[in-house]
């Protein structure tokens, strides 16, 4: 009686991992900024900050797929935060990420590196400059 029940289950479990998200996910773009549309895209793309602002960073993908994202922050070579989010999608999607700092960032040249499954995607230059 107990395998009439699970062999349904088995046979479910693996039509729906079938039709999951095949392989990694494929970078499009990345867009950097100061404020997030609703989509989770960059809504004020920009290269230049002030001390004070929250860096956005939206990672956009075109096809399905499942992986680690993550997003290393860097001002002047050196990583200042770095940030992992496991995604899955079955469309085209962006993913956010942001930095802030209470106290404010320090003026000079920074660096946004996007990596996928631990491999470098795509990076960004950008500027605090002072008030």
């Amino acid at each position: 009686m107990r395998t009439a029940f699970l062999t349904p289950l088995i046979l479910a479990t693996s039509v729906l991992a079938a039709c999951g998200p095949g392989g990694p996910i494929n970078v499009s773009n990345v867009q950097v900024g100061k404020a997030l549309n609703p989509d989770n895209s960059v809504g004020a793309i920009t290269t230049q900050f002030k001390p004070g602002d929250t860096f956005y960073v939206s990672v956009l993908t075109e096809e399905p797929g499942a992986s680690e994202l993550t997003v290393r922050w860097r001002l002047n070579g050196q990583v200042v935060s770095e940030a992992i989010k496991n995604v899955s999608y079955m469309r085209p999607a962006a993913t956010e990420f942001h930095l802030q700092n209470s106290g404010g960032f320090p003026a000079g040249p920074y660096q946004v590196d996007v990596l996928v499954d631990g491999t470098l995607a795509e990076s960004r230059n950008f500027r605090v400059i002072e008030q």
